[in-house]
């Protein structure tokens, strides 16, 4: 196959698969730490509104999903990729920051969360993911 569309597919993969991870881990995670009474975490007004009810522990749900659906689309990525696959797999690390950032921007969350997911659920677990797969 053309190492082109390879990597072209590799990212596609990446993407889908650690997006999939991230709602899945979001989905399961809703029913092991329900979010408090009245908010509806399928629709982002709802939660918008009910920021001030959600206690530490919510928000292992939202960094859990973000940080291993980047490290399993990395993962992916650098396993399918032809070529580069550390700098595929950090690309779906900046792609999966910039949802990370745009979600800071929607919902008012804490700052100790918004600094701890940005810094330490994105780059790194994409790093990690690379190397995992990139190592001989």
């Amino acid at each position: 196959m053309n190492p082109i569309i390879k990597n072209i597919l590799a990212v596609l993969a990446g993407f889908l698969l650690g997006s999939a991870v991230n709602m899945g881990i979001i989905m399961i995670l809703g029913y092991v730490i329900p979010p408090p009474e009245g908010v509806d975490v399928t629709n982002m007004e709802s939660i918008k509104a009910s920021m001030h009810l959600f206690e530490p522990k919510h928000f292992i749900s939202p960094f859990l999903a973000h940080a291993l659906g980047t490290l399993v689309g990395a993962m992916v990525t650098a396993w399918i990729a032809a070529t580069h696959k550390m700098k595929f797999a950090l690309g779906i690390g900046v792609f999966f920051l910039i949802g990370g950032i745009t979600n800071v921007f929607m919902l008012p969350s804490p700052t100790w969360f918004a600094i701890l997911d940005l810094t330490g659920a994105y780059l790194p677990m994409a790093w990690i993911g690379g190397k995992l797969m990139t190592r001989k």
